[in-house]
Formats: C-alpha cells, structure tokens, sequence
C-alpha cells in the first residue's frame, strides 16, 4: 500500500527574534491521527533528515499527546529521511506541515520540488497546511509552469502574519508570494478552518484546518484509489 510523505521543516531560528521554531506539532499530529484511522501509512522526510525541531507543543491536546507519546513516531521523528533517500514511487500524497521553520527552508529544497513534482505527475495528491505551502512556491512541472499556478489555494495569511507582528521577521509573505506564482489565493477570517481543494491539489489556512485538511486529502486518496491510481 502506497503511503503518505509528511514533510517537516528542519529550521529552528524564528528570524532575528531570539525565538526558536520548527515544525507545528498539531499540524502533523491531527492529520496523523486522521491517517490512522484510515490505515493510511505515513513516512516522515525533512530537508536535514534526523530530528526536526518542533514548536507549538501542547500535549492538553489529546491528538498531540497521542502523536508524540506513540513508539512508532517516536522513532520516525529521532530519524526523519532526508529528500535524497525518498523514492517519490512509494507516495500517494505529498503533505507539507507548517510551522514558521517552513517559510526557511522549505522553499528552495530542490530535492523536495522535484518529489513533490514527480508524485504531482504521477497523479498522486500533493497537500500544504499554514507555512506548509511554503514549500509549494517554487514547484515547478515539466513544462515549467508552477504547481500553484491557476490554482485556489489556502495558507497562512498576510494578514495573519501581521497580527502575530512576524510579518517583518519571516523570509517573505506566504499568501503574497502564492499570489505573484499565480495561484488564487483564498481566505477566511484569521485562525477560522479553511481548506481548498482544487483536483489533487489540497491546502489549508492555519493550524486549525489541519484536521479537515487531512479529511479531505483523505477522500481525494480514495478517489485516486477508486480510478484505480496506485503508486
């Protein structure tokens, strides 16, 4: 059974804040735990590979407790794969979790865009959460146009970025530069769920969207199964 890539930044320096930052715990785990009911499998790959800083942990969220206390991720995250030991073949869907960590390293991962490509062509789904599109940004077809392009997409807002003063700090602004590829960018008020699915293409707003993101990446798998599509 084909499986689903979680990709996880590997950037721990939130600018020239003197804070630390990394992957957003939640918005791996809620989709995990929607994977796992599934019985959809999860590998987990980060551009550094080994073990990926984390931020946002709130273990009073049952998900998160769940997702970090399991012996299985457990070991996965003490050894994350690095984009060099990923066979794109093995993948279905493609997830990008957020965290501000993405908007450093995620972007100009060429390894990365070209497993995400490869799974794209191939007719697999390829999914972002928050930052996560991040890593969308400079992903790039065959023919040369960007994935994003002519699509409606969700990710964390300019306006967003602002309220939590960071607008300043952060590389470049997420929803802007989705914008400038060409992609339509949609929004909803800031830290509201909102997910848009466009074809393969599955993206969500912030970190309270990553749960119905995972759902909806979930029934564009089955569709994919169900067209009989396998990896």
């Amino acid at each position: 059974m084909a499986k689903v890539l979680m990709v996880l930044t590997s950037h721990d320096q939130l600018g020239n804040t003197g804070r630390s930052t990394g992957f957003y715990v939640g918005e791996a785990a809620h989709p995990y735990e929607v994977f796992a009911r599934e019985g959809i499998e999860v590998d987990f790959v980060s551009p550094k590979g080994g073990t990926p800083p984390q931020d946002g942990v709130d273990r009073t969220d049952p998900a998160q407790a769940a997702f970090l206390d399991a012996p299985a991720v457990a070991a996965a995250l003490a050894e994350t794969r690095t984009p060099m030991d990923i066979d794109p073949a093995d993948y279905e869907a493609v997830l990008y979790v957020g965290g501000h960590g993405a908007m450093w390293d995620l972007p100009d991962d060429e390894k990365l865009a070209d497993v995400t490509r490869q799974v794209w062509e191939a007719g697999g789904a390829v999914s972002a959460v928050c930052h996560g599109p991040a890593g969308l940004i400079n992903v790039k077809l065959s023919d040369g146009s960007y994935l994003v392009s002519g699509k409606t997409v969700a990710a964390f807002t300019d306006e967003e970025e602002r309220a939590l003063g960071l607008d300043d700090e952060v590389p470049f602004l997420l929803a802007s530069t989705l914008v400038q590829r060409g992609a339509r960018h949609a929004a909803v008020p800031n830290c509201q769920p909102n997910v848009e699915v466009d074809g393969r293409l599955v993206t969500g707003q912030n970190p309270a969207s990553a749960a119905p993101l995972a759902e909806a990446l979930v029934e564009v798998i089955k569709t994919r199964r169900r067209a009989g599509v396998s990896a």
